[in-house]
């Protein structure tokens, strides 16, 4: 099976400055949107000691924003494709600035949250738009995947600098500046993209199917609703009444895509191998990871003591092989098979998971920043050649759904991985507090200690040397449990996913010259 332009490769266009300038305005938005759910993990202590939040509410504020994302990514997708991805790419960086803003001087949990909420519908128009566009900008092979490789670097620069940048801006700032970095980057964006953006739409396309726009994004919410509950609280009926009602939408969601002249997203899509495996690792990796990194950063500072810079620079060495390894996989795709590179990669992967399983109160450093580098080195493979093949094996007018669908599974493994394995992680913390919390708290001290490590850290000032200390050491245990639960988890995804691309891809090649 080959991966190839789909168009005569007679009428390819090598890109000029213009394109290029293109790239370095598309990898904004792209940096950012990365940079931002890293940075607001670091900020989790500073937040929770301002807003107070529930266990509940903090999980909604990290996963709300993943979840819209996920529910609006498709409808963005094919948006683009009918009123202009260029356009729509513009009208949704104008909403994430303002929203951006609102977030940043947000007054409560709730209002956090409905703010978060707003910044992922915004974000869905973002993603799509970037990738989609350099689908359009660069026809010929091996300046698309180069092109890709510096979009994908920029969001792995994104999500490796976001500890080093957002330590740096809450060691000067309140958590709320954390936000704000959007804003500057939404106003260049706004600037330039008229000027270095081509416009591009799908002038056979219909109209939106409004439709089918509301069955996707309630079948995806829906779902996610229902397992982030069942991982929190155990099976139940409205948990279950909502994923049934879930999967019930996404059924009807599906026959009706297949009836469709038009359809939203092109079912046909599916057909084609490397599409779907492609699709199916990248969600699946990154649910393994973000259902751990959500715990990395608050380990560092609430178990090990660390500031929030100090985390920071914890991680600065993962962030540097991370970019390092980006740059290096198109050209090792030229000599190793996709299969073996992507499948071994992962494997890589699966023993940063092993490291941050063995993590103690004793080691706790030099394992945590080996799992963290074989986790972000071991992805590469993965998030480099799964995209090319996502958006190399389809026609140029279908690139915005397959984009969309592309960012729709990533999106949605990162909602999932938070809500879902984060909601795990919070129940084995919930478990070995109640067995092991000692003795003299009153009920409310116990209720706040029990809820989540950053509820307990901040009891123990207030407590006296001979409660504070056991308190804080059973928290730290517990907390130390769930670490190691969820990097289990996470293992056992990721294997799975290598075994998936060893075997599905092992017929895929690549041409050479196209990296």
């Amino acid at each position: 099976m080959n991966i190839n332009e789909s168009a005569d490769p007679q009428t390819w266009r090598p890109a000029g400055r213009l394109e290029w300038l293109g790239l370095a305005v598309l990898v904004l938005p792209t940096l950012l949107l990365a940079l931002d759910m890293t940075v607001l993990h670091l900020a989790v202590p500073q937040l929770s000691a301002d807003l107070q939040p529930s266990s509940a509410q903090l999980l909604w504020i990290l996963d709300i924003y993943g979840f819209m994302v996920a529910g609006f990514l498709i409808t963005m997708g094919t948006l683009g494709d009918r009123i202009g991805r260029r356009r729509l790419m513009l009208i949704g960086a104008l909403a994430f600035g303002v929203a951006s803003i609102a977030a940043a001087f947000a007054t409560s949990a709730n209002m956090l949250i409905a703010t978060r909420a707003l910044l992922g519908v915004a974000g869905a128009t973002l993603m799509p738009s970037t990738l989609s566009l350099i689908r359009n900008m660069f026809h010929v092979p091996h300046e698309r995947t180069l092109a890709i490789t510096v979009w994908m670097t920029g969001f792995i620069v994104g999500t490796a600098v976001g500890p080093l940048i957002g330590g740096i801006v809450l060691e000067f700032f309140w958590w709320g500046a954390v936000f704000l970095l959007a804003v500057p980057v939404m106003v260049l964006l706004l600037v330039a993209g008229p000027f270095l953006l081509p416009e591009f739409r799908d002038e056979q396309a219909g109209r939106l199917d409004l439709s089918s726009a509301f069955l996707s994004i309630s079948a995806l919410l829906l779902v996610i609703f229902g397992l982030k509950d069942i991982a929190r609280d155990g099976l139940n009926g409205l948990a279950i009444v909502a994923s049934l009602a879930g999967l019930t939408l996404g059924a009807v969601f599906v026959r009706r895509q297949r009836r469709l002249s038009d359809p939203m997203l092109d079912m046909e899509l599916f057909r084609r191998r490397a599409f779907t495996v492609s699709v199916v690792a990248m969600l699946m990796s990154i649910l393994a990871l973000s259902g751990a990194w959500l715990m990395i950063f608050q380990y560092l500072q609430g178990v090990m003591g660390l500031s929030a810079l100090a985390a920071g620079v914890v991680m600065l060495p993962s962030a540097i092989l991370q970019t390092i390894a980006s740059l290096l996989v198109p050209r090792m795709s030229r000599w190793i098979q996709p299969s073996w590179l992507v499948s071994g990669g992962l494997t890589v992967a699966v023993t940063g998971f092993v490291a941050l399983m063995l993590i103690t109160a004793d080691n706790g450093i030099g394992l945590m920043m080996l799992g963290t580098i074989l986790l972000g080195v071991g992805v590469m493979p993965m998030m480099i050649l799964g995209t090319d093949l996502v958006i190399s094996s389809v026609p140029p007018e279908k690139t915005g759904a397959a984009a969309a669908t592309s960012e729709t599974a990533t999106e949605l493994g990162m909602a999932m991985g938070i809500a879902v394995i984060g909601s795990v992680g919070a129940a084995v913390y919930r478990g070995q507090m109640a067995e092991h919390m000692p003795s003299g708290l009153d009920v409310q001290q116990i209720e706040i200690a029990t809820d989540t490590l950053g509820g307990a850290l901040g009891i123990v000032p207030q407590l006296p040397p001979e409660l504070a200390e056991p308190l804080l050491v059973v928290a730290q245990s517990a907390f130390a449990q769930a670490l190691h639960a969820n990097a289990l988890i996470g293992a056992a995804i990721m294997a799975a996913a290598a075994i998936l691309t060893a075997v599905c891809l092992r017929q895929v090649r690549i041409k050479a010259g196209e990296h």
